[in-house]
C-alpha cells in the first residue's frame, strides 16, 4: 500500500507538472530574482514536494524544516512545494512578521484543490469567502456566546461514552475522537444531534478532509476525486437541511439564533443581499471540517500522552474529580467548571506543542518585500510551520520534554506557541476547540484509565498527525 501511495503520488505530481509546465516555468523564473533566500528548489517541476510529504508520512514532519534551517538559515529558506516557488519563514520572528503583515505584504493562500472542491468560492475567491466568513463567525465563537454550548457538549460526550466506550475492554481512540467532535460540530452549526443523521455525514467527511490539500488531478482513485465526490454527497444533504430550515424560519418554527446555519440564512452582505444556498452549504462544509478534524487529533494525542505519563494523568484526574464531586447527579458542566480546569488545559497545550494538529499555513506575497535581509518576490508563496518554534530549544528549553508548567503564569513568549496561528488570521474557533477538548477530558478521565496496546505505534502526518493504527487502548474503568 505504501509503495502504491508513492507511485500514485509521483504520477500525479508529474501529471500536474506537465499540464502546468508553462505556468510553473513562469513562476520558477523568479529564481533569477536577486538576493533570494538560501535553499534549493529541488527537482525540475516537482521541486521538494516528495521530501516534504514523505517526512510527514514517516512521522518526522519537523525533519524537512530542521535540516534546511541548519543548512541554510534559521530565519528563512527557499524551496518549491506543490508546484510553487516558496519561502519558508522560521522562528518567532518569522511568525511575528507574517502575522503582523496580513493584507499588507501577504495574504492567505490555498492550493487550487480548495477552490475546486468548494465551487461557490470560485465566484469570488476562497480568500474573499474566508474574509466574509471570519466577519460572520466571531459573535458565535467568542467565549461569552459559547458558554451556552458547554452543557450541550457535556450531554453529547456522555451519550458518546455510553454508546462507544463503556462496557468495552479495548477501543481505538482516533475514530472515536472524530465521532465525538463531529457530533458536537453538527449540533453547534446545524442543530443536528441524532446519531444516525450525524453518521450520514461522517464517512464522506473523512474523504473530503484528506483530499483538500492534495494534488488537484481529477482522475479515478485519486484523493482529489474522492474529495470532490464526497463534497457532492455532503452538499446534497446540506441543501436539503437548508431548504427545510428556511421553511422553519419563515413559519417561526426555528429561532433566528438557533445556530450558525440560521444566522447565515438571515444575514445579508454589504449590498443587502442574502447569501445563496450554495454559498451557505460550502461555508457549513468548511466549518464542519475545521470544527472537528484538528480537535480530534488533539484529543487523540492527549489520550496517548496521558497513557505514557502516569504522573501527569494523576494530576489531571485529581483536578477533574474535584469538579465531578462538586456536581449534583445529572448536573451538566458549566462555564465555572471549565475555568477550574487550568492544569488540564496546560496539559492539552503541551500536547499541542509536541503534536500540533495544524502543521502550519500558507501565504502569498502581494508585493515585493524584504525579510531578514532577503528578497521575497511578489507572487511567491510563504509557509510558516509550527515546528520552527514548538520544538526549538531557543523557544522551549528541553523541547522534547513534556512539561505543562510551560503554560503557567504568562506562558510561552509571544509567537512561539502557535497551534491556532496568530494575528488577524488566528483560528476563530480557538475557544470552541478549548471547550470541546476540556469537556472530553473531563468525561474520559472520570470514567477510565487506559493502556496503549501498541507501545511503539508509529505517528504519521497526512496532513494531520495521527497514530498509524488509530491508537488502540485497553480501558481500565475506575472502581465505583
Amino acid at each position: 500500500m505504501f509503495v502504491f501511495f508513492i507511485s500514485a503520488l509521483i504520477y500525479t505530481l508529474l501529471m500536474v507538472s506537465i499540464s502546468l509546465g508553462v505556468l510553473l516555468y513562469s513562476k520558477n523564473s523568479n529564481a533569477s530574482h536577486p538576493n533570494l533566500p538560501p535553499g534549493r528548489m529541488g527537482l525540475p517541476l516537482i521541486g521538494e514536494s516528495l521530501e516534504y510529504l514523505l517526512t510527514g508520512r514517516k512521522g518526522y514532519p519537523e525533519k524537512f524544516l530542521n535540516d534546511r534551517m541548519a543548512k541554510y538559515s534559521s530565519q528563512v529558506f527557499k524551496t518549491s512545494i506543490l508546484g510553487e516557488s516558496m519561502a519558508v519563514v522560521c522562528g518567532a520572528a518569522g511568525n511575528k512578521f507574517l502575522f503582523s503583515n496580513e493584507n499588507k505584504l501577504v495574504t492567505a493562500w490555498w492550493p487550487d484543490s480548495v477552490n475546486k472542491i468548494f465551487p461557490s468560492s470560485t465566484q469570488t475567491s476562497s480568500k474573499e469567502e474566508s474574509k466574509k466568513m471570519r466577519k460572520m463567525l466571531p459573535n458565535f465563537l467568542k467565549p461569552e456566546a459559547l458558554q451556552r454550548y458547554i452543557g450541550m457538549m457535556d450531554n453529547i460526550a456522555q451519550r458518546h461514552f455510553e454508546a462507544s466506550w463503556e462496557g468495552k475492554q479495548e477501543i481505538t481512540v482516533f475514530p472515536l475522537a472524530k465521532r465525538y467532535t463531529f457530533w458536537v460540530a453538527c449540533k453547534v452549526f446545524l442543530s443536528i444531534e441524532d446519531p444516525e443523521h450525524v453518521s450520514k455525514f461522517a464517512d464522506p467527511f473523512n474523504a473530503l478532509a484528506s483530499g483538500i490539500i492534495s494534488v488537484p488531478i481529477n482522475l479515478p482513485g485519486t484523493p482529489f476525486r474522492r474529495a470532490i465526490n464526497a463534497s457532492e454527497l455532503i452538499r446534497k444533504e446540506l441543501m436539503a437541511i437548508i431548504k427545510q430550515r428556511k421553511i422553519d424560519l419563515a413559519e417561526n418554527k426555528a429561532a433566528p439564533n438557533k445556530d450558525i446555519l440560521s444566522h447565515m440564512l438571515l444575514a445579508t452582505d454589504e449590498n443587502g443581499q442574502y447569501l445563496n444556498e450554495l454559498n451557505i452549504a460550502d461555508r457549513i462544509l468548511g466549518l464542519l471540517i475545521g470544527g472537528h478534524d484538528t480537535a480530534s487529533a488533539a484529543i487523540t494525542f492527549i489520550i496517548k500522552y496521558l497513557a505514557e505519563l502516569p504522573d501527569i494523568y494523576n494530576e489531571v484526574y485529581k483536578e477533574q474529580m474535584q469538579i465531578a464531586r462538586s456536581k449534583e447527579p445529572g448536573e451538566l458542566l458549566n462555564w465555572e467548571d471549565i475555568q477550574r480546569m487550568k492544569y488540564s488545559w496546560n496539559v492539552a497545550c503541551e500536547v499541542m506543542r509536541l503534536a500540533p494538529p495544524l502543521q502550519g499555513a500558507f501565504r502569498e506575497a502581494i508585493t515585493d518585500f524584504t525579510f531578514s535581509g532577503f528578497s521575497i518576490p511578489k507572487g511567491w508563496k510563504l509557509h510558516w510551520n509550527v515546528n520552527s518554534t514548538h520544538k526549538n530549544v531557543e523557544c522551549f528549553p528541553e523541547p522534547e520534554k513534556f512539561d505543562p508548567t510551560r503554560f503557567e503564569g504568562n506562558g510561552p513568549a509571544p509567537y512561539t506557541f502557535v497551534p491556532f496561528g496568530g494575528g488577524p488570521r488566528m483560528c476563530p474557533g480557538k475557544e470552541y476547540a478549548r471547550l470541546e477538548i476540556l469537556v472530553f477530558m473531563h468525561n474520559v478521565i472520570k470514567r477510565f484509565n487506559w493502556e496503549k496496546l501498541l507501545p511503539d505505534e508509529k505517528i504519521i502526518v497526512d496532513p494531520l498527525p495521527m497514530p498509524a493504527k488509530g491508537l488502540p487502548v485497553r480501558l481500565l474503568p475506575h472502581k465505583p
